[in-house]
């Protein structure tokens, strides 16, 4: 009896000092209101609805608060700037893209390593001395400005260029010389996700664009997407309209014009739905646009054109996609041609490069390169160097040269000159990082879901490392919009496997890895099978021992920050860490923001559909967070200026886990200024939030940094 008393009290004492030992988290005031919606005869509350108004005081003042909170508990002790030092070190090498010829000039971007933005460079040749065309650097002290978009014209003399600032998705367009470097002083405003197609002639380009703010409604701003076209050394208030319908206000237009110069394409869209329309018409008629593909019944990627026949890329009855070819003077399906028929793997994308068809298949998510002749005959495959991603091919229809950039797990992004004539592939540029390859190890491993779907999922870690449930585990995932997540390399994540972390990429239900048939079990009503994915993938991690559930952290941004929000709240025994970065969260009202209406084909519509409402009340995070449940150490991040994915959602949902959860454990709230959705973002605020987030993973995990 004295043993087992002395026993007890021990284990009491260690528990409460263990307790007193875990950092106690002052969080703000986050009040309650008492907004409550009527969703098809169901009243749902909506407590923390006065947290949208990112202009009030308050929710400012509150935001500024939440950092303090973060940052006080991950800036304290030397773990922060242990990582950040090493990151910083890591980072600084130069990196470059594949050249890419238009005209005269080969064009490329390059940053010497630490530089906020990356450089963009032309030369004539390439052993010529290369001469800079934008430095984005010096366009603002912060680096918040960024060069997001960029079309050179057909002979390679001029460039359309676009500024975005703090993240935004909005642009304003530039015109430049290549040669003399002198801008032209018109400006083309009130662009998102805009595409610019040059005349072969130079003398303007066509371009779609959003209303003028002011001149709709502020829920439209995102609406009424039109074409113009701009004549060069003329003010934007003299563009010609080119198209537009207005009865369909939801769809966009992006324009291109064929390698021949000779069609003006639309592609027609509907948010992200990849079902798209074709219209096109001549490029120097002012009639009709033919209403070439406009059943919106499959996606078609416009690939090259020879006279009249087009060729499209497309999952019309194909869902793993083939190649077809249409002649716009003989339209009728029943005369369209099957170039490339639909394989075992799915056609990832096509390009024409020395007339011929150069292909990348997905096959179980890593890619297979392969060259056919311009009657769908197999020429060639043309190996990789290992199981990766071809992340880049550059080339025109009449280059005998072609440049391909690849990259892998422990693969760094490697530029590669391939040359038709001798069938060679040699290195163009090497990555110059201090890392080696040969210290780690990648396997592909495929594990069952809930329903018995087999998953593909990828590992990396140190070799040698021994599977004994006790290593710290980083998965990641996305799951959604047929987006595939395919082998790539990471500067941020050395910090994790130099340090013995291991990391899991899980390619879920609802990606495009295998083709459309993949997509669609993940979205909508099959939405949850994405989260049985991933739950499935963490607990295999962890039955194979490769962790534990108090190592297991959890990972995805955007819609995989809904993913491991969804999945933490389903499963909160099972990981140890969740990292949701610019997450969606309110899934009944996220359409309601930015552009979030363009995701309805994907999530569907809760105020619209009743079925709808079901399933995403079912699963939406915010609507799913229990009381009396013990959370694992949660950091949300976001950004003040996120144009795509409102902060709104991350703001919600740690309010709600804040004022429910009662527990320990942390529940943060990084809130970036400055910064969007990631692109653009300046290199000194990517290498302080993956700080940050590595921090967060250390400390919750009492990993100390390792020398490298």
């Amino acid at each position: 009896m004295r043993i087992s008393g002395f026993i007890t009290l021990v284990l009491l004492l260690s528990a409460n000092l263990l307790y007193s030992q875990t950092p106690k988290f002052d969080y703000p005031d986050t009040p309650k209101g008492d907004v409550v919606q009527d969703y098809h005869g169901t009243e749902v509350a909506d407590p923390y609805r006065w947290l949208e108004d990112a202009e009030s005081e308050k929710v400012i003042n509150w935001v500024e608060a939440q950092n303090e909170v973060t940052f006080n508990y991950l800036h304290s002790g030397p773990k922060y700037d242990q990582i950040n030092d090493q990151l910083t070190e890591l980072w600084n090498y130069p990196k470059y893209s594949a050249p890419s010829k238009k005209g005269a000039y080969y064009f490329f971007s390059k940053n010497d390593g630490l530089q906020n933005q990356s450089v963009i460079y032309y030369q004539e040749s390439l052993d010529a001395e290369p001469k800079v065309l934008f430095n984005p650097n010096k366009w603002s002290e912060t680096g918040t400005v960024a060069l997001s978009g960029m079309s050179i014209s057909e002979d390679g003399k001029l460039a359309a260029y676009a500024k975005s600032e703090s993240g935004s998705d909005r642009q304003t367009y530039y015109i430049r010389e290549v040669n003399t470097g002198k801008d032209y002083e018109e400006a083309i405003k009130w662009c998102k996700f805009t595409n610019v197609a040059w005349k072969h002639d130079n003398s303007g380009f066509y371009y779609n664009r959003f209303p003028k703010p002011g001149t709709v409604p502020k829920e439209d701003e995102n609406n009424y997407n039109k074409v113009y076209y701009h004549k060069l050394g003329t003010p934007q208030s003299q563009d010609r309209l080119i198209y537009e319908d207005p009865n369909d206000k939801l769809l966009g237009f992006s324009p291109v014009i064929t390698d021949d110069g000779k069609y003006l394409v639309l592609y027609v869209w509907k948010g992200t739905d990849p079902n798209n329309r074709i219209y096109y018409r001549k490029v120097e008629s002012d009639g009709p646009f033919v209403k070439l593909l406009n059943k919106a019944d499959a996606s078609y990627s416009l690939v090259h054109n020879e006279g009249s026949v087009l060729y499209f890329k497309t999952n019309l009855d194909a869902p793993r996609s083939r190649l077809i070819a249409i002649d716009v003077q003989n339209p009728q399906p029943d005369h369209w041609k099957e170039i490339i028929s639909q394989a075992e793997n799915v056609l990832s994308f096509v390009k024409v490069v020395n007339q011929q068809f150069v292909t990348a298949y997905l096959k179980d998510a890593h890619h297979i390169l392969k060259v056919y002749d311009m009657d769908g005959s197999l020429d060639r495959r043309i190996e990789l160097p290992t199981l990766g991603t071809v992340a880049g091919l550059s080339g025109e229809p009449k280059d005998k040269e072609m440049f391909v950039t690849f990259t892998s797990f422990t693969f760094p992004s490697t530029i590669y000159y391939y040359d038709f004539e001798t069938n060679e592939m040699e290195v163009f540029h090497e990555s110059e990082i201090d890392f080696n390859a040969a210290d780690y190890v990648t396997k592909q491993v495929f594990y069952k879901s809930k329903d018995g779907t087999r998953v593909p999922m990828f590992i990396t870690h140190k070799k040698g490392m021994e599977l004994n449930g006790n290593n710290p585990t980083m998965l990641y995932g996305y799951g959604g919009f047929d987006v595939s997540l395919t082998p790539y390399f990471s500067i941020s994540r050395l910090i994790w496997l130099q340090n013995g972390g291991i990391y899991a990429l899980a390619n879920l239900r609802g990606g495009g890895e295998y083709g459309r048939e993949w997509h669609k079990a993940g979205m909508l009503e099959n939405k949850q099978n994405v989260f049985d994915d991933f739950i499935a993938a963490g607990e295999w991690l962890i039955d194979e021992k490769y962790t534990s559930q108090e190592k297991l952290a959890i990972n995805g941004g955007s819609n995989g920050g809904l993913l491991v929000a969804a999945c933490m709240l389903q499963r909160p025994e099972l990981f140890g860490a969740v990292v949701s970065q610019v997450p969606v969260i309110d899934m009944l009202r996220y359409h309601k923001f930015t552009v979030g209406r363009y995701w309805i084909p994907e999530y569907g519509n809760a105020e619209q559909n009743p079925e709808h409402f079901n399933f995403l009340y079912k699963y939406s995070p915010l609507h799913n967070v229990e009381p009396e449940t013990a959370y694992p150490p949660t950091l949300v991040t976001t950004a003040d200026t996120d144009d795509r994915v409102a902060p709104l959602h991350g703001k919600k949902f740690v309010a709600a886990l804040q004022n429910t959860y009662d527990g320990p454990n942390p529940i943060l709230l990084r809130v970036e200024t400055k910064a969007g959705h990631g692109a653009g973002k300046p290199t000194t605020k990517r290498i302080q939030e993956i700080s940050d987030i590595y921090t967060f993973l250390f400390k919750t995990f009492d990993m100390d940094l390792q020398e490298k």
